[in-house]
This record gives C-alpha cells, sequence and structure tokens, in this order.
C-alpha cells in the first residue's frame, strides 16, 4: 500500500545519542566532528553533561544544577556549546560566548592568530574541514567557562521579567 501524498515516506529516526549522532555521518564529516568533540571534552570543566540536544550533539547545564532548564523551553537544559552538521558546513555553536563576550573576544583573537579564516556570527563558527578549525582556540574558550560562571552570566542576561519567574520556581 502506498502512503498519501501528504506524508513523508519512512525517515530514519532521529539520533539518541553522541554515538549514533556520530555513525550516520559522511566518513570526512565524521572525522572533523569527532576531533572537535575530544577538543570539547578534554577542556570542558566539571558539571557540563554532553548528550543529544536539539538534533545534534550538545555539551549542556544539566537539570541538577539548573532545574529551571533553558529559558527557551524548561524542559531543555540550558545549552553550553552544540556541534551540528549542516548541508553545506559544520556549524559550532558556543553559547558561553554570546554571554561572556571577554572570552568572545579571546576566542576570535586566538582563532585569528592561528591564519585561520573565523566564519563566525554572534555565538556560531562555521566551517567545511578540520583544517580550517582553530583547535586549540576552542578548546581555551571552552575551558574558560566553569559551570558557575557560565550561569551567573547566562542568568543576569535574562530579562527582569525571566529572571523573576525563574526565581518563583526556584522556590516552589
Amino acid at each position: 500500500m502506498t502512503q498519501p501524498a501528504s506524508q513523508p515516506a519512512s525517515q530514519p529516526a532521529p539520533p539518541v545519542t553522541v554515538e549514533s549522532y556520530l555513525a550516520g555521518l559522511p566518513d570526512d564529516r565524521r572525522a572533523l566532528l569527532e576531533a572537535l568533540r575530544a577538543v570539547i571534552l578534554e577542556r570542558l570543566p566539571a558539571g557540563y553533561e554532553e548528550g543529544i540536544q536539539y538534533g545534534s550533539i550538545g555539551y549542556y547545564v544539566p537539570h541538577a544544577l539548573c532545574p529551571q532548564g533553558y529559558h527557551c523551553d524548561a524542559k531543555q537544559p540550558v545549552p553550553f556549546v552544540g556541534l551540528a552538521n549542516g548541508k553545506a558546513k559544520v556549524s559550532l555553536h558556543m553559547f558561553g560566548i554570546y554571554v561572556m563576550p571577554e572570552v568572545a573576544e579571546a576566542f576570535a583573537t586566538a582563532w585569528k592568530a592561528t591564519g585561520k579564516k573565523l566564519d563566525m556570527g554572534k555565538s556560531c563558527v562555521r566551517f567545511k574541514k578540520l583544517d580550517d578549525v582553530a583547535l586549540d582556540a576552542v578548546g581555551d574558550a571552552v575551558a574558560a567557562m566553569p559551570v558557575a560562571d557560565f550561569l551567573a552570566r547566562y542568568e543576569a542576561g535574562l530579562s527582569a521579567k525571566v529572571r523573576a519567574k525563574r526565581a518563583k520556581a526556584r522556590q516552589v
């Protein structure tokens, strides 16, 4: 029996583990993400966790440390870093540098000092191959953001209304 045109054909289930995410990638992209992952895991301060978040590899503050979760979706832990394979590029989402501009500045300076091109928005870095990545700059930026410091800056950056709502939820 054929499916109605309005329903897509059976699609593979989204990955539920980092290993299954990586296993579904082409070899070149897998090697790139595995190299980034190794640097991040080596330099990741205590308290963050790794898992699948928003359909890609994520490093985040677990609900055990921040029960209110992410202000945009309380069911999600607070994101810190994300690695995603896109159609044309790989992206490194560094939410931590969004709330810690001094780390963002040091990161950009260190990256540019390598002579590699930095294709970056406010906190998202894009690249196509491993040779394009300044791995030491990534590791240094990750290491510069302990969980307590990151959470304090994250919370301080929220609007007064959101902070009040989160404070009230902590009291319950």
